[in-house]
């Protein structure tokens, strides 16, 4: 049974690391989309050579979280103990998720509104953010949402290092043999998962009515 009383006693840690959950979840996304859409698209443009590269970012994304968190402090100079540690961890998985998003987006806008925006004077930067960006926003927001429910699930593996966010609540649970914390984690990870996806589904929408049209009709 679920412990109330011990849920309304630590009211104010739950929120603390609920809020930092949130933030090394979310700031990595917010990273990687700003590194994965100029390198997707460059990795689009090697042509056939991009299945390569997109192989070896798959590569880089099988390596285990736990491992990579215990590097990072080594590459970076910082403690093991520091949050950036979990967060430059998370950019990296985040950035070879996405850069296939990318690149699968690009590749599925058709070739002929590529050559009649060509044949009316596109130039290539500007038929990329007119044009392909555009029509490839879907898959992209997809991988988006992979990679965001994602984050919030591998945040509390930093537990085991000590900055785990609501994985803290998991250890302390198993620690001490007491359900509540464990609970209390699991139920706030799945729920900042759904309300972070369904964010996104908003923005998706605001944001690409075209695409809400397609998927209606």
């Amino acid at each position: 049974m679920i412990d109330w009383v011990w849920i309304q006693r630590n009211l104010g840690n739950i929120a603390q690391l609920l809020g930092q959950h949130v933030v090394l979840a979310v700031v990595p996304v917010l990273a990687a989309i700003v590194i994965s859409i100029p390198l997707g698209y460059l990795v689009f443009r090697t042509g056939r050579f991009a299945n390569v590269l997109v192989a070896l970012l798959g590569v880089v994304y099988s390596i285990p979280s736990l491992a990579l968190f215990v590097v990072m402090p080594v590459l970076l100079g910082t403690k093991i103990l520091n949050p950036v540690n979990i967060a430059a961890a998370l950019t990296v998985y985040s950035v070879a998720l996405l850069v296939r998003s990318v690149v699968d987006g690009l590749r599925s806008v058709p070739g002929s509104v590529n050559a009649s925006a060509s044949a009316v004077g596109y130039g290539r930067l500007r038929r990329l953010f007119r044009v392909e960006l555009p029509l490839a926003m879907p898959v992209i927001f997809a991988g988006l949402r992979v990679v965001t429910v994602s984050n919030i699930a591998l945040v509390s593996v930093g537990a085991v290092i000590g900055t785990g966010a609501l994985g803290e609540l998991f250890t302390r649970g198993l620690n001490s043999a007491f359900l509540t914390p464990i609970l209390v984690g699991l139920v706030l990870s799945l729920l900042l998962a759904l309300v972070a996806d369904a964010i996104i589904l908003l923005i998706q929408r605001g944001a690409l009515p075209w695409s809400r049209g397609r998927r209606t009709a």
